[in-house]
């Protein structure tokens, strides 16, 4: 099933498992070894919880790095949503490679499943707002692409990748340049034609944006009558600024959130406080007979 036609896979795949694969096998898989080196094995990955699957590709890569004679045959894609007891995949191949690949190609379905899971709750609690998902750079160092990829696979945003590829003017970068105005207009000048956005705290500080115009003003920890006073007087003075409300937003609080009109809701707990969906693989020995 090639869920690359679905969603943009980030580049540094084979590089992420190499490394894990590394991390986990060192030397050698000693445990591995005591089974015998003709043995083939079959079986399944299944999820214990319904999920928003997300992952293949990083399992598949796994698998392929240790012995392309393992063969994947997936049930279901990435974004797809999977139920209780579902079977995931199917394998076969030589026992002692997928032994040795079982944690790492379970350890990324699991985690990158579990962010693509939160995002599909967050953006299901403010369907019909018209308000978008984001998630932020509080990611695992290291695999800030697959979390990423995994909050795309649940139906989210993503917020800028890194540092490079975006402008966003916060609170000691105010304090640098002396004002936000300052600050945008420093921004404005850059040889790079990148999105400005810039971060307040109150209403007074909205003001300040609105007349710098930068192209989005993100309202942090603002509880909710404040957002809507926020959005209102944006509205009023500069209709084509967008807005992304900040800080604290959970499944229980978002659409209130959603619902006073901002574009945006950024969530950095999709990235930051996962919860790993419960997968387990289930195997089936078969020695070859010799003649």
């Amino acid at each position: 099933m090639d869920t690359s036609r679905r969603f943009s896979v980030p580049p540094d795949i084979d590089s992420e498992v190499a490394r894990a694969l590394r991390e986990d096998v060192g030397s050698g898989d000693v445990t591995a070894r005591l089974v015998p080196a003709d043995e083939l094995v079959s079986g399944e990955v299944v999820t214990r919880e319904d999920a928003v699957l997300c992952g293949a590709p990083w399992a598949d890569a796994t698998f392929r790095q240790l012995d392309p004679r393992i063969a994947l045959d997936w049930h279901a894609a990435d974004g797809d949503a999977v139920r209780a007891d579902e079977t995931v995949f199917s394998l076969r191949g030589p026992a002692r490679p997928i032994l040795t690949g079982e944690r790492t190609a379970l350890n990324f379905l699991q985690l990158l499943s579990g962010v693509a899971t939160a995002a599909r709750r967050f953006v299901q609690a403010v369907e019909g707002t018209g308000c978008t998902i984001l998630d932020t750079r509080k990611t695992l160092p290291g695999l800030r692409a697959a979390q990423k990829y995994a909050v795309r696979c649940g139906g989210a945003r993503n917020h800028r990748m890194g540092l490079h590829d975006m402008i966003l003017i916060k609170e000691n970068h105010i304090a640098s340049a002396g004002s936000i105005g300052a600050a945008v207009a420093a921004a404005r000048r850059t040889d790079r034609p990148l999105q400005v956005e810039v971060e307040v705290e109150n209403l007074s500080e909205l003001e300040e944006a609105l007349t710098a115009d930068p192209d989005i003003i993100m309202l942090d920890n603002f509880d909710l009558s404040r957002l809507a006073a926020a959005v209102a007087r944006a509205r009023a003075s500069r209709p084509a600024v967008k807005l992304e409300a900040s800080g604290g937003a959970s499944l229980e609080t978002v659409r209130a959130i959603a619902a006073t009109g901002v574009d945006f809701v950024s969530v950095g707990g999709l990235t930051k406080h996962v919860h790993a969906v419960d997968l387990s693989m289930r195997l089936a020995f078969s020695r070859p007979r010799t003649t």
